[in-house]
């Protein structure tokens, strides 16, 4: 029987930062990664945006600065440019490892290639976990287990206390090299010879570096998003056919949900963060910064709460914190992404034509999903289209 204060499953943004936040205030924690290594398998674009990423400290060397938006439409083709970068893509294995040396340097233990069979429970309470290690099937005691297990939320299923996800989407992406790439830019493509319920993307990490991908959103679409990404890639379709020496490198494949935000994340005993809690933007889905952000607090929080039993109670702050900085804005981004899902051809052509009237300052808060309802305002009195201000009005009745 192996003993700790705080047992983290999941070794991804989330499970790496609530462990150093934890490990700082002297919590004995543990992280159970199942993979061989950290970020062995990348399962996001990493689509992020600086202003978060140095709010939180993560190193400029891990991302690659955006400036200029690209959106491809079947008949329109804009291009937002913005004076300074705003937006980034990360370096997901650097980025994670990174995540990783911090919680490594606070005294946090972190176990590679540990699986968790079973939940263990007494009275009521998450108290532990049962996991397969390199040292064979262990049983962990703890007094408090934070699921940082993505999408599967393994530890909250297997104990009854979340369901499944119905709503969901599935990204499969090449990162490649290219001869030449502007790394300034990011692209969107949207419509259905891109994707039948989603988009797909071109990421830039470097000037010969790229991720291309495409996504779908489930159940709206029974689309494979391999065949899919394959078909664009073989048929070089607009604008591939603009990048020379296309050679795929790695493969990623990954899922995140989509269909808002859990109604618990704390329970007596266990905390959810990151995909597990469902704290992503739906829009693009990007949660990154969602992830190391809330993974920290409930990091603070859960080793706080070491001394008054790690009861639902003594967790709340948690979810207060997250909830007011977020819930609102997932909810009025599935509103937009309920109608983005339901669009033809020619309403993708409409809608790019409401974004080609936006400043870059407006697009990106509003694919961020920073809603406010002074900036929702100024929309709806200085947008030109008709369409764009029936929108506006739809986010901002909440």
């Amino acid at each position: 029987m192996t003993k700790y204060d705080i047992v983290i499953v999941g070794g991804g943004p989330a499970g790496l930062s609530a462990a150093y936040s934890a490990s700082r205030k002297n919590a004995k924690t543990l992280v159970l990664e199942k993979d061989d290594s950290i970020a062995q398998n990348i399962r996001t674009s990493g689509v992020s945006w600086i202003d978060d990423m140095k709010r939180l400290a993560i190193p400029e060397k891990c991302y690659n600065a955006i400036k200029n938006f690209r959106i491809i439409s079947p008949s329109k083709d804009i291009v937002l440019r913005g004076k300074t970068p705003k937006s980034c893509v990360l370096d997901v294995r650097s980025t994670y490892q990174y995540l990783a040396t911090l919680a490594a340097r606070e005294g946090a233990e972190i176990s590679v290639r540990s699986e968790v069979q079973s939940v263990k429970s007494n009275s009521n309470r998450i108290s532990g976990v049962v996991a397969n290690t390199t040292r064979g099937k262990i049983e962990i005691d703890s007094n408090l287990v934070i699921d940082a297990s993505g999408f599967n939320s393994i530890v909250a299923r297997r104990s009854g206390l979340a369901r499944n996800w119905t709503r969901y989407g599935i990204g499969a992406e090449y990162e490649c090299y290219c001869d030449d790439i502007d790394p300034e830019t990011w692209i969107l493509m949207v419509g259905h010879k891109y994707s039948d319920a989603g988009y797909a993307w071109i990421f830039p990490i470097s000037k010969q570096r790229v991720r291309i991908g495409t996504g779908v959103g489930r159940p709206e679409s029974i689309t494979d998003p391999i065949k899919k990404l394959n078909s664009i890639m073989e048929s070089k379709i607009k604008p591939l056919d603009e990048l020379r020496n296309i050679q795929p490198i790695e493969f990623h494949y990954g899922f995140i949900p989509n269909e808002g935000s859990r109604k618990s994340t704390i329970f007596d005993g266990l905390m959810l963060v990151g995909d597990s809690a469902g704290q992503a933007n739906p829009l693009v889905l990007e949660g990154i910064r969602f992830a190391i952000e809330f993974g920290r607090v409930a990091g603070d929080v859960g080793a706080n709460s070491l001394s008054k039993g790690c009861t639902r109670e003594s967790l709340e702050q948690y979810e207060k914190f997250w909830k007011e900085r977020v819930s609102s804005k997932i909810k009025s981004s599935l509103k937009v992404q309920s109608r983005w899902l339901q669009m033809n051809d020619e309403s993708w052509d409409r809608e790019v034509e409401i974004i080609q009237q936006m400043t870059v300052e407006d697009f990106l808060d509003f694919i961020k999903a920073q809603f406010t309802t002074s900036r929702l305002m100024k929309l709806i009195l200085t947008h030109p289209h008709s369409t764009a201000k029936q929108l506006f009005r739809i986010i901002l009745d909440k």
